[in-house]
């Protein structure tokens, strides 16, 4: 018997790395999964991994940039599922550009519609179905440059990810006592495609030091299958190790947006 038996996950970002690793241990624990994500066939890599072990998982693909989207995806699991118990919100991405000085509008709007608006949308229309059962669990990776900012998240990615930690924060304060738990994950550097985005991409060897996906996605389990009397407000988890980031930054320092005339 698993801890999740019964229970409908939604997971975004659900393709790849944490996404994907949150996906099959949810499943692994008796979960039906949605899963969530702009690529479909990513999304069905992971669902037919899911299958083959027997589990449950349905595959939605939808662009978090169009909150209209996000919501529609708590609408369809309904329609499909019945309710939501879980939210995770994982999907997200950085700029390419990390300097305040130097980071275009377009940049700058793209990461808060996906880190915020996004999740600002599905959250709100998974909280009113959670609401009737007074229970459900919002969990939300965020990142360490939520606490940290700097040039190594970027300015977009560190404003972004500090709102996104905020409205959790927000919602224990207003919904603990209708029962809805939102849980932050705050991961400093993790193993993920989203590296690949940076400036400069970390090398193996820099990769070799950092958490894995699946560390992180134990540690979303985890908030997930806590007793519903027991809310796990935060984590924050980084790698034991610590590395130079010094050229990463000058990287970050230099590059520039083609939108920016400076």
């Amino acid at each position: 018997m698993g801890k999740l038996d019964g229970k409908i996950a939604i997971i975004t970002g659900a393709g790849s790395g944490i996404g994907a690793s949150a996906a099959l241990q949810f499943a692994a624990e008796g979960a039906s999964v949605v899963l969530v994500g702009r690529r479909p066939g990513p999304l069905e890599e992971t669902a037919a991994k899911i299958r083959k072990a027997g589990g449950t998982a349905a595959v939605h693909p939808a662009d978090l940039e169009d909150g209209n989207a996000a919501a529609g995806v708590v609408e369809a699991t309904i329609k499909e599922f019945g309710r939501v118990d879980i939210l995770v919100n994982n999907a997200g991405h950085s700029s390419r550009v990390r300097s305040i000085k130097y980071v275009g509008p377009q940049e700058w709007e793209s990461v808060f519609k996906v880190n915020v608006e996004g999740v600002y949308r599905i959250t709100q229309a998974a909280v009113n179905d959670m609401v009737k059962r007074r229970e459900g669990t919002v969990i939300t990776v965020s990142s360490m440059a939520a606490l940290t900012p700097g040039l190594l998240g970027g300015s977009p990615y560190s404003a972004a990810k500090a709102a996104s930690l905020n409205m959790m924060r927000g919602m224990n304060a207003e919904l603990r006592t209708e029962g809805i738990r939102a849980c932050t994950i705050i991961p400093a550097e993790v193993d993920t495609p989203i590296l690949k985005n940076r400036p400069k991409p970390p090398d193996a060897a820099a990769r070799a030091t950092m958490m894995g996906a699946d560390d992180v996605a134990a540690a979303v389990l985890f908030c997930a299958t806590t007793p519903q009397r027991t809310l796990v407000s935060e984590i924050v988890m980084m790698p034991t190790q610590p590395r130079d980031t010094t050229e990463d930054m000058k990287a970050a320092a230099a590059i520039k947006s083609p939108e920016q005339q400076f």
